[in-house]
């Protein structure tokens, strides 16, 4: 009977192991993959733990081994394998163990602790290690920002009159360059005859000195023709300046 019971207290953990079967490790393991252990104590008493691994020369354990107090947790964070030339076909057979013990009264000396530990007093809990290489649901977890830049662009729909307002003001501008192109065509038919009423002017001098009597008249229609030009192309000047100065200000 007391054979049984010390056979049952062997297996029992004490502890509670998260994760508490598998310990996983996501590649590529070009690089070092860490994983964590964490380890509660929801008895009364203080547990002397300590973790043991199959492959020591693979990995690396901080820490290894301690003392929880009651209702505490300590998480291994450090289970850290090392780099090497992963094969899918080829199944992890490495495996951890995590070795319990109540402690003693006088926990100073803990290699003494396990050492002189009766193997009825030993608890034990076994972890498998599993390799996993990127998969779909982490290709999934990249793939969300990219679902986030459409929401982001909805956001952006606000806003949208801008570029419209921009082609307005192209809009605006082409009439504009269209109008000056206008005026400056009205400004060249106006020198052209600017320049015509000039050569007649010329040739009704010319016919003044020849026909003195008629020379009052003469000089009268020149004025009546040619001074209403430069006041004309002022006009047109000022109106083309306000249309421009118009249209940018507002």
């Amino acid at each position: 009977m007391a054979s049984a019971s010390g056979a049952m207290a062997k297996h029992e953990q004490i502890l509670v192991l998260d994760p508490p079967t598998d310990l996983k490790f996501k590649g590529p393991f070009t690089d070092v993959v860490t994983t964590n252990l964490k380890l509660r104590n929801p008895s009364d008493r203080k547990v002397c733990f300590k973790v043991k691994t199959t492959a020591p020369r693979r990995y690396c354990v901080r820490p290894n081994s301690g003392i929880i107090d009651p209702g505490s947790t300590v998480t291994v964070s450090g289970i850290m394998l090392q780099p090497f030339d992963y094969d899918p076909n080829e199944k992890s057979k490495h495996k951890f163990m995590v070795q319990t013990i109540f402690a003693p009264p006088n926990t100073s000396d803990m290699e003494a602790v396990w050492k002189e530990a009766k193997p009825d007093e030993l608890m034990d809990s076994k972890l498998r290690c599993v390799f996993e290489m990127p998969n779909e649901n982490d290709k999934l977890n990249d793939m969300e920002p990219s679902k986030a830049v459409p929401l982001n662009a909805s956001k952006q729909d606000g806003p949208m009159p801008k570029p419209h307002s921009v082609s307005l003001n192209d809009t605006e501008t082409r009439k504009l360059m269209e109008e000056c192109k206008r005026l400056q065509g009205e400004m060249m038919k106006l020198s052209e005859e600017n320049r015509h009423l000039r050569d007649e002017g010329l040739r009704l001098r010319k016919v003044a000195h020849s026909d003195k009597p008629g020379s009052t008249s003469t000089a009268s229609f020149r004025d009546n023709v040619t001074s209403p030009l430069p006041s004309l192309l002022v006009v047109i000047a000022a109106i083309f300046i306000g249309f421009f100065l118009g249209k940018f200000i507002l």
